[in-house]
């Protein structure tokens, strides 16, 4: 927009543009706390699995990096080892995967992109097959997409954030990244030098993010004001 701080919007998408997956874990869990005759709740188990599922990503870059569908199988075995002895975990990830294909947007998003006056950049911690099959299914279009398994680095490392930058040929101060997640998008940006938008809207099972974001907003409704 003529005028605004920013020439570009890079946007998140699982718990931003596309519904979050806490209800889609915790449907999971409860089925191995259910299949291994758990006495943990599904919610605790989700809250376990949580922890270790991102201590798990965070180590895993450049030649060590494993897509998010392999740290689910990884995390999800050493969560139940010590409640349930070793179990088979592709059928969990598998459901879980399902829901990544085809999430529910938030009621607003659509219209939102429609009406954003400026280029849109997705920057998702999302296997490339899995955030793909999304996009399409919802007939959704962005100026650029980057993923972490494009990158093989994950939010909040900053290479992701500059193959962003180099792909739509801008700087840092020239971009505004939104994101729900306070590790992940909030933290990533602002090392980046990139200011962040929190979406504070929805319920997540764990978030060990510290980050201070620029600007917090409910809904990507809000998101046009930040860029007049």
């Amino acid at each position: 927009m003529a005028g605004g701080k920013y020439k570009a919007v890079f946007l998140d998408f699982y718990g931003t543009v596309a519904d979050g997956d806490a209800e889609a874990v915790e449907r999971v869990c409860a089925r191995v706390v259910a299949d291994y005759g758990m006495t943990l709740s599904a919610g605790e188990l989700a809250v376990q699995w949580g922890s270790r599922f991102f201590e798990s990503v965070d180590a895993c870059h450049r030649a060590g990096f494993r897509t998010l569908y392999a740290c689910e199988c990884d995390s999800l075995v050493e969560t139940c080892l010590p409640l349930c002895g070793r179990i088979d975990p592709a059928p969990y990830a598998d459901e879980l995967a399902d829901y990544m294909r085809v999430p529910p947007l938030h009621p607003e998003a659509k219209e939102v992109l429609r009406q954003l006056t400026v280029p849109v950049c997705c920057v998702s911690n999302a296997d490339s097959d899995h955030l793909e099959a999304a996009i399409a299914h919802h007939q959704l279009a962005f100026a650029e997409v980057v993923c972490s398994e494009d990158v093989r680095f994950y939010k909040p490392e900053s290479e992701i954030f500059e193959r962003a930058l180099a792909r739509m040929g801008l700087d840092a101060d020239e971009v505004v990244h939104v994101g729900d997640s306070l590790h992940s998008d909030v933290q990533g940006a602002r090392a980046a030098g990139i200011d962040a938008i929190w979406v504070c809207r929805d319920r997540r099972i764990f978030d060990k993010g510290r980050g201070q974001a620029d600007h917090k907003i409910s809904s990507l409704k809000e998101l046009q004001s930040f860029l007049v």
